[in-house]
Order: C-alpha cells, then structure tokens, then sequence
C-alpha cells in the first residue's frame, strides 16, 4: 500500500531558505516588523504603556527573527526535528505576541481618532495595519512550520 505522505528529507540552509515554504517568509516578516517598529518610534508615544508593547513586540520579533534566519542560513539546526519544532513554537508565539500588539496599537488608534494631531494618526493607522499584517504572516509561518514538522 502507497503512502500519500510526504517527509522531509532536510531542513533548508544556506540561500535555499529564501525557496522553501515556509522559510520565504522571514524577509517579509523582517521587512513588515520592521516597519511596526519605524512607524510606532516616529509617533507621539501617549499612552505609554501600549505603544510601549507594540515596540518592545516588534523589536523583540525583528531581532529573534533576523537571529532565527541567520541560524537557518548557517546550519546551526544540523537537520533535526527538534528544530522544526521549535521554528513552529518560536513563529506561534511571535503571532500570539503580534496579536496582542496589534489589538493595542488599534485601541490607542481609535483612541486618537478625534485628536488635533492628524499626522501621528496616520502614522498610527499605517503601523496598525502593518502589524496585523505581520501577525499574518508569521501565523501562516506558524501553519506551515507545523506542517513541516509534523512531516519531518
């Protein structure tokens, strides 16, 4: 009897990271945290409190995930499944964070929606729609890494 499942035969390395699934993510969600991370820094930061979160998630996730794509490019997994494993819990928890950021920076948003300064609202909306984006991606990087995982 045929077997309909595929396994993976190896973890990418090197420029392969760039052609695989779900590894083409890591520039986009590079370039989308990175543009959290610029678009927040460039608003008037009231409250605190929540842009404070949206910045620390977007900083936290940018660093990891640049750190994270530079260890898939070098071969530091060494092609175990322990490491597919954690690319699927570390890209989970960067959706849950993101997720959360995102709620925030949309609630502070709102907030300014009737304020005087209409240049930091833009601002905001602009960082609000990219970090749902971000949450997306690295969501849908958390799926395929499952998958990827459970087929290693």
């Amino acid at each position: 009897m045929a077997s309909n499942t595929h396994t993976m035969e190896s973890l990418p390395s090197g420029m392969r990271i760039c052609c695989t699934v779900p590894d083409f993510l890591y520039l986009p969600e590079l370039v989308f945290g990175g543009l959290v991370w610029i678009l927040v820094a460039c608003t008037l930061v009231v409250p605190e409190n929540p842009q404070g979160w949206v910045m620390f998630v977007s900083v936290f996730c940018f660093v990891l995930t640049f750190l994270w794509m530079l260890m898939f490019a070098c071969g530091c997994h060494s092609n175990k499944s322990s490491w597919a494993a954690a690319d699927f819990v570390y890209h989970f928890i960067a959706a849950v964070f993101y997720l959360s950021a995102s709620v925030a920076l949309a609630k502070v948003t709102l907030d300014m929606r009737g304020g005087v300064d209409f240049q930091n609202y833009q601002l905001d909306i602009s960082a609000v729609v990219f970090s749902y984006t971000a949450t997306l991606l690295y969501f849908v990087h958390a799926i395929l890494s499952a998958v990827r995982w459970k087929s290693f």
